[in-house]
């Protein structure tokens, strides 16, 4: 082959290459199927596909576990908690690894990753969606009942199948190049890098989801643009799905705000400030008349893209409802603009709370609104943080530590006049029970609502 025919040659396989890359990239998570089960050679294939990739020493410790079954997967469904695509799929792939051949850096985890992504590849160029999924559920529950020795690890587990036809079509955001590559030594913007407390090393095995002694709850250890960059990436590990992905420590409790809230108005400005995924925003329109004009606040856009879909997929798009971004904890809206300001349980997220009320006050009008729900440390659920949640990983929607039900009393009563305050619940979880008594500052979460003199 003479150099010019080489050239062609090179040309035509970069443009084939670009061709094939370009579909590649278009794949992304699913998290809604149909539930039609798919044929098994198909699934066989998919599997095959992913020991195509490579494996340390070639020692292939990997094994791969299909369920199609639907009894079983609505039971793995059960285990996992949080994923209820888990019984809707046409077939979930447990990833396995058998221990003891990983190496100082993971070589064997490091390969089956590789194997899980190949076979979501093969998924997705064969016209099935899927997704990866890190947590899985207990692991003690997942060996009973699919027979998994000891000796093996529970990597994670591939759900795969027909997307259904509500499912959202959407790719997560990637960050930009900048931000993740550099050549010759290592540089990444500031904003990028997460807080974490001081030590003078960071061993790896060390760090997990549930105990992490160098995560940074606290977030005043935080930046305004490190928590706009956590939030604006971590929120699509959800997705916009209408009526799945309400947290825990939400549930009902959203709707006992909205009691204490009050009627609202015809016409009315109302800023709901750092609602992260939307869950609340969705109860919070279903509350406002219909031309109330609702002003959601985040601290990225790439928020404000999630919780926009979120609201299109609930079928509560309006078009008196703005989308817009707080920089730097300076809220968008002129002095004395709005009739209400509303924050749902962001209040211990922020970094300066003396400095985002101040915020609240000059944007609320005379005779103005606040309304904030928070999670209170002086209750058993602050309990239960500071002994075993605080321990474990930040969460998906950034750092936060719950505030004591007087602390926030206090600092709101410096700036307005107190004319309503709230308990709701108990320790985590759904339960939303709702008291003005005594005991209201001992209540999982503490509401109060004031007034702009």
């Amino acid at each position: 082959m003479t150099g010019k025919n080489r050239e062609a040659a090179h040309k035509a396989g970069s443009t084939d290459a670009e061709a094939i890359l370009e579909r590649l990239a278009a794949r992304h998570s699913c998290r809604v199927f149909d539930g039609r089960p798919m044929d098994q050679e198909t699934i066989r294939r998919i599997v095959l596909d992913g020991t195509q990739a490579p494996s340390s020493c070639n020692q292939q410790q990997w094994h791969f576990i299909v369920i199609t079954d639907r009894e079983a997967l609505r039971k793995a469904r059960d285990i996992a908690g949080g994923n209820p695509h888990f019984s809707e799929c046409g077939a979930l792939i447990y990833l396995t690894f058998q221990k003891g051949w990983a190496h100082r850096n993971y070589s064997v985890v490091q390969s089956v990753g590789a194997a899980g992504y190949h076979m979501l590849l093969s998924t997705h160029l064969r016209g099935y969606s899927g997704i990866w999924n890190a947590g899985v559920g207990d692991h003690s529950q997942l060996r009973e009942m699919l027979g998994i020795p000891e000796i093996f690890e529970i990597l994670g587990a591939l759900a795969i199948g027909r997307a259904a036809e509500t499912a959202p079509a959407m790719k997560a955001p990637r960050r930009p190049d900048e931000t993740i590559m550099s050549f010759e030594r290592f540089e990444r913007p500031a904003p990028t890098i997460y807080p974490v407390k001081p030590a003078e090393s960071y061993p790896a095995d060390r760090i997990a989801n549930h105990d992490n002694p160098f995560a940074e709850w606290n977030p005043s250890a935080w930046t305004w643009e490190q928590l706009a960059d956590f939030r604006g990436y971590s929120v699509w590990a959800k997705s916009p799905t209408p009526g799945v992905f309400v947290s825990a420590r939400h549930g009902e409790a959203t709707a006992r705000e909205m009691e204490v809230l009050g009627p609202v108005a015809p016409g009315e400005k109302v800023a709901e400030i750092m609602p992260w995924g939307g869950t609340t925003t969705v109860e919070l329109l279903r509350h406002l008349p219909m031309d109330a004009q609702l002003n959601v606040v985040e601290l990225s856009d790439n928020n404000l893209s999630f919780i926009r879909e979120r609201l299109r997929r609930e079928g509560l798009e309006r078009s008196s409802t703005s989308f817009l971004r707080a920089d730097r904890g300076r809220l968008p809206f002129p002095d004395a603009s709005l009739a209400i300001v509303y924050f749902p349980q962001s209040l211990e997220q922020v970094p300066d709370l003396s400095g985002v009320l101040d915020e609240a006050h000059r944007v609320l009008k005379t005779g103005g609104r606040l309304l904030a729900g928070t999670r209170n440390m002086t209750s058993r659920y602050g309990r239960q943080w500071r002994d075993d949640e605080s321990r474990g990983q930040v969460p998906l929607q950034g750092p936060f530590t719950p505030l004591p039900a007087r602390t926030v009393r206090s600092a709101i009563a410096d700036r307005f006049e107190i004319t309503d305050e709230a308990g709701i619940g108990l320790a985590q979880g759904y339960d939303a029970d709702l008291s003005r008594g005594a005991w209201r500052h001992r209540r999982r979460i503490y509401v109060i609502k004031a007034r702009r003199r």
